[in-house]
């Protein structure tokens, strides 16, 4: 109904503009109409009006949303009238043997003028008037490149939405003063707080795809001087892709300001031991197993076998890859736990897959001094079932999630990890399957770590809760860590420690700042409280060993640490007799055993 209506306002309107445009034409030229100029009007009015309704309708005018009219429309107007004119011109030399060409021309250009001014009007009236009569934001565009100008074009022509953009800014001298689409570049990333305050700008847009993390933090540091709201543009993949819109913009994550450089992955290598193989990822419900299981799918596996023991997690994961490649990769959801030996041989021996990827563990650093016990059953004992099924059965390549908090181990979570080492390693040595470990730092945004819980306190007014001010540690997003355990496993020969590089340390204090103002906060208003160093817990996280020596990497971001000899007979014998110990001694053995001098880690060069 509403599209009947707007077709027969719109010819209606046209034919009388048409018939307007051809009476004035002919009254400017010939004010005093004889009966036969009279007839000749009559007749190439008739011709004319008839013709633009016929060519209109070819070139469809009647069907464009004229609210987003540009050049292409502008020449579906010419090509409709100038036909339309060329044919009363026929119809002129048929009846009158005789073509009025003077009065056409003229026609011609009213009705150019009047069909377009017309169109084009509507699309004025929405972009200064309506959009106008709405609150609107001004908005700063941080690049005037390709993908800044593809912003601006598009926030220009969405009048739906309230950001209107007001000017560019760019460090490229060339640009400077110079106007995109109507915008001005106003001046260098330098100059945002002045740009700001001057222009009054209520959102900021970063649009500059090549720029590296460092350079985005120092840009985001200048717009967190200001009031103005910062988001940032998608990427350019997920655009072409058509998974986002260019004016969808996102908030800048904590993740975007870490510095650190996505590092490219060797596909074949990773390929060759993945693609087409059964694939066991214990934890595969948690932060790391379930993101690894996600890259894993992506080499075309055979099978993927998802083992954990939470119900829940697993049925999540299973659910979400079965939804992208149930008709690809044969999933197989498994709930057993590490600790129980007789059912992790069994799931071994039933899918012997070609690889394993051990995730499964405690990590909670102050949560495991409490509980030592159930820290030494599942990341020492748990981890000794799988290694153990592992070689019983032949498995390819067994690849263990170990951590920074592995080096020098000062609590129970670090300490286990670290003896959980040494028994593969000690494995190794007499099995024909390669054991591995991956060793790095914090991951933003896993399970118990600092970010959840930061959000939530944010999310209930604050305080955030810190440490201590200068407490540090090493991060890497869960994505970028789990590329690099794929990669690393690809490169095993058997007995290595891979020691991934977390770039530069991050103060907790920098991050909880960081996460308050991405929250739209400032400190003022959530505020900071220092709350002590927690039990177990270091100022300064390791990644190696006082006593390592750094090599060159295997790979960018990958280092190999191998230990020492390492007196095993002292773990197999705790491992073999832990149950009289009690919580306290259990604690003071770990620690002990995990900090002997001769387990330190040494860098190697081995490729």
């Amino acid at each position: 109904m509403a599209y009947q209506k707007r077709l027969t306002l719109l010819a209606l309107l046209d034919s009388i503009i048409v018939l307007s445009a051809i009476y004035v034409s002919y009254l400017v030229l010939h004010p005093y109409l004889e009966i036969f100029k009279l007839t000749a009007l009559l007749v190439s009015s008739v011709s004319l009006l008839i013709s633009h309704h016929i060519f209109a309708s070819i070139y469809k005018l009647y069907k464009k949303a004229w609210e987003y009219a540009s050049i292409g429309e502008l020449v579906s107007i010419v090509k409709a009238v100038t036909l339309s004119i060329i044919v009363t011109a026929i119809v002129q030399v048929m009846v009158f043997q005789d073509v009025y060409v003077r009065a056409l021309a003229l026609t011609w250009m009213l009705h150019v003028l009047l069909i377009g001014g017309s169109r084009f009007s509507w699309r004025m009236l929405r972009d200064r008037f309506i959009k106008n009569q709405t609150e609107i934001k001004n908005t700063l565009v941080i690049g005037a490149g390709s993908a800044g100008t593809m912003v601006v074009r598009q926030l220009l022509n969405n009048h739906d939405t309230e950001l209107i953009p007001v000017a560019f800014i760019d460090d490229d001298p060339n640009k400077k003063k110079l106007d995109i689409l109507g915008i001005p570049v106003v001046g260098s990333s330098k100059q945002i707080s002045d740009i700001v305050e001057k222009y009054h700008i209520d959102n900021i847009v970063i649009a500059i795809p090549s720029l590296n993390k460092k350079e985005l933090k120092v840009i985001f540091d200048e717009c967190m001087k200001t009031n103005a709201k910062t988001k940032i543009m998608p990427m350019i993949e997920d655009i072409m892709l058509g998974k986002v819109a260019v004016n969808q913009f996102r908030e800048v994550k904590v993740e975007d300001l870490l510095g650190r450089e996505p590092v490219e992955l060797d596909m074949n290598s990773i390929s060759e031991y993945v693609t087409d193989k059964t694939i066991l990822v214990t934890g595969a419900g948690g932060s790391i197993g379930s993101e690894i299981c996600r890259q894993i799918c992506r080499f075309s596996p055979e099978k993927i076998i998802l083992l954990g023991h939470g119900e829940n997690s697993i049925y999540q994961i299973d659910m979400e890859l079965r939804k992208m490649y149930s008709d690809q990769i044969d999933m197989i959801p498994v709930i057993a736990d590490i600790q129980d030996r007789e059912r992790i041989f069994e799931v071994m021996d039933n899918y012997k897959p070609d690889v394993v990827y051990h995730a499964a563990a405690h990590k909670h650093v102050p949560l495991m001094e409490y509980n030592p016990r159930e820290a030494f059953k599942n990341n020492v004992l748990g981890t000794k079932n799988v290694a153990d099924a592992s070689d019983t059965f032949g498995i390819g390549t067994f690849v263990m999630i170990s951590s920074d908090k592995a080096v020098n181990p000062t609590n129970v979570m670090g300490s286990t990890k670290r003896i959980a080492e040494m028994i593969i390693q000690e494995l190794d040595k007499r099995s024909h399957t390669k054991f591995v470990a991956v060793r790095f730092g914090n991951v933003l945004g896993s399970r118990g770590s600092v970010i959840p819980l930061f959000k939530k306190q944010i999310q209930a007014g604050g305080p955030i809760t810190v440490t201590h001010p200068d407490m540090t540690r090493y991060f890497m997003t869960i994505p970028e860590a789990s590329r690099l355990v794929i990669q690393a496993g690809s490169l095993a020969r058997g007995g290595e420690i891979f020691v991934l590089d977390m770039g530069e340390p991050v103060k907790i204090v920098d991050l909880a700042t960081n996460l308050i103002q991405l929250s739209g906060y400032t400190i003022e208003e959530i505020g900071i409280e220092f709350s002590g160093i927690r039990p177990g817990e270091k100022m300064y996280e390791e990644l190696l060993g006082e006593n390592e020596v750094h090599g060159e990497a295997v790979f960018p971001k990958i280092f190999i640490g191998k230990a020492v000899e390492i007196n095993y007979d002292l773990v197999k014998n705790l491992v073999n007799n832990y149950s009289p110990y009690t919580e306290d001694s259990l604690k003071e053995c770990v620690l002990s055993l995990a900090n002997k001098k001769e387990d330190t880690l040494l860098i190697s060069n081995a490729r």
